[in-house]
């Protein structure tokens, strides 16, 4: 997603967000937070849009105009071992892995994925999403094994087929205080959805079959360790090691990768 919006809008969205806080803190969802287990070196440099691990190795796709690119990193040390620049004009955003060692890349507002070979990086082919086709934005991608998951920065979240890239179901996002906005990076973890809430340092935990949050993750902690200066520097981009059960955690220009483990608040 974009960097922030000018101050006097900010503020505004931090005040909302902040009573939408507060309401649901009394709601039926619960909130958990967030403990760290050990740090990694993450590239302070890097506008985290899409995130994801394959085989202990880090895959990540960056954004920006003229920086946007998709990378494999190695977790233990932060060390970009491959990466694959997108063209000057594109901001990249969420990336996922498809069915035939392939990764599929976003955009922001070029209407255009990538379809790249995960093992090479040479692209395969594109796919365009026209504006007001379903979703008119590229923000967040994951995958359940299954279907490609995508958000757009609205409420919904679209669930595509790998091969055609055609949107097969959508479901809206719902907290007990109403529509979750600003839907950005995603991850499938054990059967859910985690889904960064942009301009917060909150992640929801989503029912793919219902669109329910079932959860809230509070990593306000690992915000407040890094202590950006950059306002754009916020909470974006979550990997998940199904084999091992690892969640990583990170942020647009963080300089530290976090796995962490959640625990009731």
């Amino acid at each position: 997603m974009p960097p922030r919006f000018a101050a006097s809008t900010l503020v505004a969205l931090s005040l909302l967000c902040s009573s939408c806080a507060s309401s649901q803190s009394t709601a039926s969802v619960p909130t958990l937070r967030v403990e760290v287990v050990k740090r990694y070196v993450h590239d302070a440099g890097a506008f985290t849009q899409g995130l994801f691990l394959d085989n202990g190795v880090l895959f990540e796709g960056t954004g920006l105009e003229g920086r946007s690119e998709l990378r494999r990193v190695k977790l233990e040390t932060g060390e970009v071992l491959q990466r694959r620049a997108l063209p000057a004009s594109n901001f990249g955003e969420g990336i996922a892995p498809a069915p035939g060692g392939r990764i599929v890349q976003l955009t922001w507002r070029s209407n255009v994925a990538y379809v790249l070979d995960k093992a090479t990086f040479a692209l395969q082919r594109t796919f365009a999403y026209p504006v007001g086709t379903f979703f008119s934005e590229g923000w967040g991608l994951t995958s359940n094994g299954s279907n490609l998951i995508l958000s757009d920065g609205s409420s919904n979240l679209f669930f595509l087929d790998p091969t055609t890239f055609q949107v097969v179901r959508k479901v809206a996002v719902t907290s007990p205080e109403g529509p979750v906005a600003n839907l950005n990076e995603l991850e499938f973890v054990d059967g859910q959805v985690y889904a960064n809430v942009w301009l917060t340092n909150r992640i929801a935990r989503i029912d793919p079959s219902t669109g329910r949050v079932t959860a809230w993750i509070d990593a306000t902690n690992l915000a407040d360790e890094v202590k950006a200066t950059d306002p754009n520097a916020v909470l974006n981009g979550i990997a998940y090691d199904a084999a091992t059960k690892r969640l990583f955690l990170t942020g647009k220009l963080w300089p530290t990768l976090f796995e962490v483990k959640l625990v009731q608040k």
